[in-house]
């Protein structure tokens, strides 16, 4: 019974003083209670409110600096169009501002000239320091790595240089009949001498067989110290004035024989080709 007894007075007194806690002492005890809750309470809504607060400015300042992007660009020396789209976001590189900006910069995208005015479009970001907010210069790395690809961007898009075509071999003759007038009439389609392979072997055959040697010494101009020489009959008067500048200067040179025979046809009768007989 003691025991019980005992047993109930330390509940009894536990429950008086915390009775007593409430009544004698609630104006004193409440206080502290209130404030620990107050104070422990304060930081869980202050760091919820700088939660709150923080997205709120950032998506302020990146929303005013995409405001604030502008909608020119003065080009300065050394620019290129994928530098200039690559530093303000331009979706669509350097193709897409120079669709955007053909006229003011022409028909050569690799060619900007200094002082020229850009629209960007409206869509695009600042500069990639200003969405960052901040000023500071890239890295020595990044400038390099932004270079090279800028240098690969410019060698992609400038046009392929194509090789000059290899000069044409020179034309090459037989030694014969065939090969001395096929280049006696490339020498006359450069001078402008009219004539065919035609017209000039029919009058061949007819004034030496072909033979380039061949000589008159009977006829009238033998006898006056002028014989007629070569395929086509040449007197040496006629050859030196009719001779064409680029050929031998010996009248028996098949070539040299038939274009100036040739020039002297095209002179007197229009053409070799309307030479039938002695002329």
């Amino acid at each position: 019974m003691p025991a019980q007894g005992k047993h109930r007075r330390t509940k009894s007194v536990s429950l008086s003083r915390g009775i007593a806690a409430v009544t004698t002492g609630g104006a004193v005890l409440a206080l502290p209670v209130l404030g620990a809750t107050t104070a422990s309470a304060a930081p869980a809504h202050s760091v919820v409110a700088e939660k709150a607060v923080a997205p709120v400015s950032v998506t302020a300042q990146v929303n005013s600096v995409t405001k604030a992007a502008p909608a020119k660009h003065s080009v300065v020396a050394g620019e290129t169009l994928s530098k200039i789209a690559r530093e303000y976001s331009v979706g669509g590189g350097w193709k897409k501002l120079y669709e955007g900006n053909r006229k003011a910069i022409g028909e050569n995208p690799n060619l900007i000239h200094p002082g020229i005015k850009l629209a960007i479009d409206a869509k695009a970001a600042a500069p990639s320091d200003a969405k960052a907010g901040k000023a500071a210069a890239p890295s020595a790395g990044r400038a390099a790595t932004a270079e090279r690809a800028d240098r690969s961007e410019r060698t992609a898009a400038a046009p392929v240089a194509q090789a000059a075509p290899a000069a044409a071999a020179p034309a090459t003759y037989s030694n014969d009949l065939d090969g001395w007038i096929k280049e006696s009439l490339a020498i006359m389609a450069e001078r402008g001498i009219p004539g065919s392979y035609e017209g000039i072997h029919r009058n061949i055959i007819r004034e030496s067989s072909g033979n380039p040697n061949a000589i008159n010494n009977w006829d009238s101009n033998a006898v006056k110290g002028t014989p007629s020489k070569g395929l086509l009959q040449v007197i040496d008067p006629t050859f030196q004035a009719y001779h064409v500048p680029g050929t031998s200067t010996d009248s028996y040179d098949p070539v040299a024989n038939i274009t100036a025979a040739c020039n002297y046809a095209a002179d007197r009768y229009g053409s070799i080709d309307n030479v039938f007989g002695a002329y």
